[in-house]
């Protein structure tokens, strides 16, 4: 049978009040009774019951995170930073994943939340607006990641639109003119970075062309291999490539490699996420970064807030980018400095 608080009690000789508060570092005791209940503890191996204490105080400790697609290495060093973020703040953290076009697995997490299962849901959606989440008095609290709209409650994101047009002005100032883009194009994610692309060519006089607008089924490195493949196949080489992600800028640089194309010498590379895998590419990824820990810190201290408060007005905390030039961009050949034949 399970041991209970009651069977420490009466080992350590004292009442279950006592070992409650020595259990979970509550109210005052002497050092010669926490050494008590502690031996009591281990000689009976009692395991707090976390699931009955949710109970009275209406709170499990434990909050879920879902992102769409837990295969990526953005996905996981994401994942990490809240795990540390909430341990910190001492929560469990439950991972879910939605998928990219499962609408109902994101109503379903909410449903969840809804159930008290969790104490509350960060969510990076791709499908879910405002108007599917019909604000209830019950609506879970929650905080949402990443770029889809919405109003009814906290946001953390960062400005794809900007941090795109400035990596592709980035390109554009080392003298590319023929600037592809390479991603998933049904996100809203991928949306913004297109705008910011599309942006960025049009100020600098460049009109832009679907023919360099290159799709990819998914976001795995593989499909933006072979997505890119497929295009060179029948296209010429573009001065410059802008990947949606890092995880397909890897795809592209592997398939550049394959054919012989030099990166940069012949063709420009830049990302977006910054993640460590392009940081050690070969050459290291030119990218978008962003600072992965200060997104799960603001995003678990939003929630924490909602919980306590759950009727304050929702506020949405924008997450500083930086553009990270590397060896995976420079200039087109009839911009490069003449060799020093000294």
């Amino acid at each position: 049978m399970r041991v209970t608080l009651r069977d420490v009690a009466l080992r350590a000789g004292v009442s279950a009040k006592t070992v409650s508060n020595v259990v979970n570092g509550t109210g005052r005791f002497s050092p010669e009774v926490r050494a008590r209940v502690e031996s009591a503890v281990a000689a009976l191996n009692y395991v707090p019951n976390f699931s009955a204490r949710g109970l009275r105080n209406g709170r499990t400790g434990l909050i879920c995170l879902a992102l769409p697609n837990l295969s990526t290495p953005y996905s996981a060093e994401l994942i990490r930073e809240f795990a540390l973020a909430a341990a910190r703040r001492d929560l469990g953290v439950q991972i879910e994943e939605t998928g990219f076009d499962n609408y109902e697995r994101e109503r379903h997490l909410l449903s969840r939340a809804r159930r008290h299962l969790i104490d509350g849901l960060i969510m990076s959606p791709v499908l879910l607006t405002s108007a599917a989440l019909e604000p209830t008095p019950v609506t879970p609290p929650m905080v949402f990641l990443g770029e889809v709209h919405q109003d009814t409650t906290d946001h953390v994101w960062v400005d794809n639109v900007a941090a795109s047009r400035e990596v592709v002005e980035h390109l554009i100032g080392l003298g590319h003119r023929r600037i592809a883009m390479l991603g998933r194009f049904r996100s809203e994610s991928a949306r913004l970075r297109r705008k910011g692309y599309r942006q960025a060519l049009a100020a600098a006089g460049i009109a832009p062309s679907a023919g360099l607008e290159i799709p990819n089924p998914t976001w795995t490195t593989a499909a933006a291999a072979t997505a890119l493949d497929h295009y060179l196949d029948h296209a010429p080489l573009p001065d410059a490539i802008f990947c949606l992600t890092d995880s397909q800028a890897l795809g592209a640089l592997n398939t550049l490699w394959r054919r012989g194309i030099r990166v940069p010498d012949d063709v420009s590379v830049a990302g977006y996420d910054d993640i460590t895998d392009g940081r050690y590419a070969v050459p290291p990824l030119t990218t978008v970064g962003i600072d992965k820990a200060r997104v799960a810190e603001t995003a678990i201290d939003l929630l924490i807030d909602r919980i306590a408060e759950p009727r304050r007005q929702p506020r949405r905390v924008t997450i500083p980018y930086a553009i990270l030039p590397r060896q995976s961009s420079g200039p087109p050949p009839d911009r490069r400095s003449p060799p020093d034949r000294r």
